[in-house]
């Protein structure tokens, strides 16, 4: 049917002043479903449905190509269940939208309606323009892709190596991706980036939040941005700030190239906020498609809003519209865009039922029986910020957690923190203690030492202190209980003894991580020494502080080699990578011997090994001197011992009865392997 106009003419629609336009005629105008939500082209046309309970009038408002000048506005008069719904049966893909709301303006009662302002579709498959500034527009799109022989690799959790990085900064310097390819997800797919992450050992990477996201008001004030992206606007619309072709197809593309290459794709979300903060911030979305919908509000006074999150707000899952937009987006990026799993940022607010946490809550409930999610990796940031927001451990079956028990045991053992050993070895053991009783094994836990939040190991091992000055906070954000160690001197320094030492604590550091039972995530840079002079809460910094520098030097290459080597050692020897917790494990006492209960409560405690079975041995001692380590019977061959750098010339070589731990160092030893026998003809 021929899409009937009249001539541009100006007109008020409900007390607003709308543009010089094109109107749309009723008979263009066809009634539409209310499934599924959000603009969805079927290949003649384009249905449109947004849920709003409490609205009194929708508009959906057309753009021209730039998204500066509304060019027809049509009303939505079907209203089905709280959704508003049309089909425009001559729109096609590239057609960009937003809506007006109306209905009433009264805080007091949570409500924040204003038909002056265009809204963007919590459904849109795209987002762009000033998203941050209110003149963010959506885009109908074709989501077609030939996928072709696509597979997910669906790595067990058990051989599971996770790498944390961030999208652009992964390869915005990297000199062997081709300049219009840095920082985007084509880069990440590029074949100098597959061959780094191929290298290294790693089997899914962990991207940092790709949802379209607001910059605060404040951080562009200063001309800084929100560069971790932990401020999302939009669940299904990857950011484009990321594309260098600004299509869908890029990101499809880019997990298509990484799953050839047996690697998967975990996402980073943010479910339990929006950009869209506290009572001051923008009206960008969802505050004004219905506040009181999408947002807990506090009951004491409904113009505030609930804060679990630091952020100003919290997104309301109690509220059947809000948990299925999450459930929604979540199958979208699984079905749709072909991703391996999630990271679920302060997942603890997505999992409280009321106010407080349950591990039966509506959202956790909804997850568990989804068949879609029941295929891929479900991994909580188990905390939030509101009263009884810490639980670690305490998640369902079929989620692993972030385990920053483990990141603490490990820098205070390293440290040199006293009465730490009893813990470290907990961590080391798959935390037991923390995941056993809701039925899970040790790939529950998910081991850092470091993440985007807080230090790099670089300077985890070369600041006492944070150095977060140019986030213009006057150094007031980030945490000040680091559990770390500048060695002699606050940051960089020329002194060979100070650097030698930093050196081999980040061998250190790593070994443990990667040696420990549980599922070990590596912080992209970590492996190439990255440092971000001392900054633990880098969030706004866009630039070459948080970008990763790929002119190694001399020590970035060993620390990269070594890496590279304990990651494969790991994948060689199962005694590392169990699935369930591993009772043979057994602790022994530098002397000889088991450790018995008053070693462990010693106070000055800081050497121990950890015999797998009597397979392999591994040797920790965070005293400063060094220690003639008493072995169980028997020939030992040395894997590993991170005191070698350069030249591991006494790796591989077999010891008995005592072994020679340097201060400040782990060893691994195995039974050596015996020869093969020889063959005989008969």
């Amino acid at each position: 049917m021929p899409l009937a106009r009249q001539e541009p003419i100006a007109l008020k629609l409900a007390g607003v002043d709308a543009p010089v336009r094109a109107l749309v005629a009723p008979r263009a105008v066809w009634r539409g479903n209310p499934t599924p939500l959000g603009a969805s082209w079927d290949g003649s046309g384009v249905n449109f449905a947004l849920y709003s309970e409490h609205a009194e009038r929708v508009e959906l408002c057309l753009f021209d190509g730039r998204g500066r000048r509304e060019i027809e506005r049509v009303e939505l008069r079907e209203r089905t269940d709280f959704v508003w719904h049309c089909y425009l049966p001559e729109v096609r893909p590239g057609q960009l939208y937003a809506y007006r709301v109306d209905g009433p303006h009264a805080p007091e009662r949570g409500h924040r309606f204003s038909a002056h302002r265009t809204l963007l579709d919590p459904y849109a498959y795209m987002m762009v323009g000033g998203v941050s500034t209110g003149s963010g527009r959506c885009q109908v799109v074709d989501t077609a892709f030939s996928w072709g022989e696509d597979r997910p690799p669906r790595i067990p959790w058990e051989d599971t190596v996770l790498y944390e990085a961030h999208v652009k900064g992964l390869t915005r310097l990297h000199p062997d991706v081709p300049e219009p390819l840095r920082g985007t997800y084509a880069g990440l797919a590029s074949p100098a980036m597959i061959e780094h992450l191929r290298r290294l050992g790693v089997t899914a990477v962990e991207l940092l939040p790709v949802h379209s996201h607001v910059d605060e008001k404040r951080l562009l004030e200063h001309g800084l941005s929100n560069y971790w992206g932990y401020s999302s606007i939009g669940f299904l619309a990857p950011d484009m700030r990321y594309s260098a072709t600004g299509t869908l197809g890029e990101f499809k593309a880019m997990v298509k190239t990484l799953h050839a290459a047996g690697l998967e794709v975990i996402l980073d979300v943010v479910y339990n906020h929006t950009g869209e903060g506290d009572h001051h911030g923008p009206t960008l979305c969802y505050r004004g498609i219905d506040n009181a919908v999408y947002y807990r509000l506090d009951d004491a006074d409904r113009r505030r809003y609930v804060d679990y999150t630091g952020t100003g707000n919290t997104l309301n899952t109690s509220h059947p519209a809000v948990l299925r937009l999450v459930m929604d987006s979540l199958r979208y990026w699984v079905s749709e865009m072909h991703v391996d799993g999630f990271r679920f940022d302060l997942a603890t607010t997505l999992a409280r039922e009321s106010y407080a946490f349950s591990a039966r809550s509506a959202f956790l409930a909804a997850v568990y029986q989804d068949p879609v999610l029941s295929r891929v990796k479900l991994i909580a940031e188990p905390w939030d910020l509101g009263e009884g927001g810490y639980q670690v451990g305490r998640f369902p079956p079929r989620w692993a957690e972030w385990n920053d028990k483990y990141r603490d045991a490990a820098r205070a053992y390293w440290k040199g923190d006293a009465h730490t050993l009893g813990e470290l070895a907990s961590r080391i053991a798959g935390s037991r203690d923390l995941f056993a009783a809701s039925g899970r094994g040790p790939c529950a836990s998910v081991n850092f030492v470091t993440a985007h939040d807080g230090f790099t190991l670089h300077d985890l091992v070369s600041y006492d202190r944070k150095h977060n000055q140019a986030n213009r906070e006057e150094n007031r954000d980030g945490s000040d209980h680091n559990r770390s160690w500048n060695h002699g001197a606050e940051g960089e320094t020329s002194d060979a003894a100070i650097v030698a030492l930093r050196e081999r604590q980040k061998r250190n550091l790593l070994a443990t991580l990667l040696l420990s039972h549980g599922v070990p995530m590596l912080l992209a840079g970590d492996e190439l020494g990255r440092t971000q002079l001392g900054n633990n809460n880098a969030y706004c910094h866009d630039s070459e502080l948080t970008w990763l520098h790929w002119d190694l030097d001399a020590p970035a290459r060993e620390l990269l080699d070594f890496v590279r080597r304990i990651v494969s050692l790991r994948k060689r020897m199962e005694a590392f990578r169990p699935r369930r917790y591993d009772e043979r494990i057994r602790w022994l006492r530098p002397q000889g011997g088991e450790m018995t209960t008053e070693d462990w409560t010693l106070p000055f405690a800081r050497c121990v090994g950890a015999d797998y079975g009597g397979e392999a041995l591994m040797l920790l001692n965070a005293h400063d001197g060094n220690i003639d380590f008493a072995l169980p019977a028997g020939s030992w061959e040395v894997l590993l011992d991170t005191l070698v750098d350069r030249n591991p010339s006494g790796e591989g070589k077999l010891v008995e009865t005592h072994y020679p731990l340097i201060g400040r160092s782990v060893a691994l030893l195995v039974r050596p392997r015996s020869p093969a026998p020889s063959r005989t003809d008969g």
